[in-house]
């Protein structure tokens, strides 16, 4: 199958609301024909500071504006990160992602300590990915010469939906970091989150954008919303898991060979769930207790499906030279 960056909504359209079973039989035979279908990579995420975040998301409990349980700290000690990556590695993970509540990043020392963080982290061999709000072009080379291999900054939802969402900065302020991340040649984490109130055009609409985006992210999340008391959408219904399918596998067919990312909300859902997840295509989950601030399967747990499902951890660097690892001394 040929990857396509002329997409249509109605196109997209077609594909999101084609019946569920024919949807996920499409859905697993690009995956198939693209990716090896028995492999998942295994991420970890850690906030490494966390609340008091100036903006209004309204999904996020981190938003200083909303009284939630979130206990804001500042931004942790570098050896602490790199121990909780050495952690993660231990444990099965291949990439590690570390967040920052902030609204962009600044020319800073905090700033000169997350690039030291990414520094340690990939010479342990991981893949290493940050999100930490917008950032320049100039702030992205940084990251990229201090060894970022991967930036996370989500569209969330659809253009049109979005001021519902967010008032604090607007959708072409993301687009514009991900061509910042893009330009620098790190590789481009993007995805969204359903069950924000949006219609299924929107949802469609947040495909489209990815789909047509002048390449491919080479990761995209799809997040459940979970609801947290004091935020704005802390009333919403949970999503269901076939709203959660028809995203992955409409994300697979019109996206190929990205990875389609089981994110948050996959706490709420069982292995059986999580099974028709994967073969609608998705090929990467989150592993350890926290998403950030949000609840996550039990590591033990996902070791048991892995098991079960016959899935295989991902390795790093896939499809990269691997003299990624002949270069780092020690590993």
């Amino acid at each position: 199958m040929e990857i396509r960056n002329n997409w249509t909504r109605e196109e997209i359209e077609e594909i999101y609301n084609s019946p569920i079973l024919d949807l996920i039989y499409k859905a697993a035979t690009v995956h198939r024909e693209n990716n090896d279908a028995q492999e998942v990579q295994v991420c970890t995420l850690l906030s490494v500071k966390t609340g008091g975040c100036p903006e209004d998301c309204a999904y996020c409990p981190q938003a200083a504006r909303y009284h939630t349980d979130v206990k804001v700290h500042k931004l942790l000690p570098t050896e602490e990160v790199l121990a909780k990556a050495k952690e993660a590695k231990d444990s099965g993970s291949t990439r590690f992602c570390m967040g920052a509540a902030w609204r962009e990043v600044r020319d800073n020392k905090d700033f000169d300590r997350v690039l030291d963080m990414v520094k340690g982290v990939n010479s342990m061999g991981m893949e290493v990915c940050c999100t930490l709000g917008m950032l320049t072009e100039e702030q992205a080379l940084k990251l990229k010469d201090a060894g970022l291999y991967a930036y996370n900054h989500n569209l969330d939802t659809s253009e049109e939906h979005y001021e519902e969402i967010i008032s604090t900065r607007t959708y072409d302020d993301r687009l514009d970091t991900l061509e910042n991340v893009r330009n620098a040649k790190i590789s481009v984490c993007s995805g969204g989150i359903i069950g924000l109130g949006e219609s299924e055009g929107d949802r469609i609409g947040m495909l489209h954008t990815l789909a047509t985006l002048p390449e491919h992210p080479e990761s995209v999340p799809v997040n459940a919303l979970v609801p947290v008391e004091g935020t704005p959408l802390e009333e919403q219904p949970r999503v269901s898991v076939w709203e959660m399918i028809r995203m992955i596998a409409t994300a697979r067919i019109i996206m190929p060979k990205a990875m389609v990312r089981l994110s948050a909300g996959r706490v709420r859902m069982n292995m059986e769930e999580q099974a028709l997840c994967f073969m609608a295509g998705a090929n990467s989950i989150f592993a350890g207790d926290k998403l950030l601030t949000t609840p996550n399967p039990d590591t033990v747990v996902d070791k048991e499906m892995f098991q079960t499902l016959n899935l295989k951890p991902r390795k790093a660097f896939k499809g990269e030279a691997s003299v990624k690892f002949e270069q780092i001394p020690g590993v």
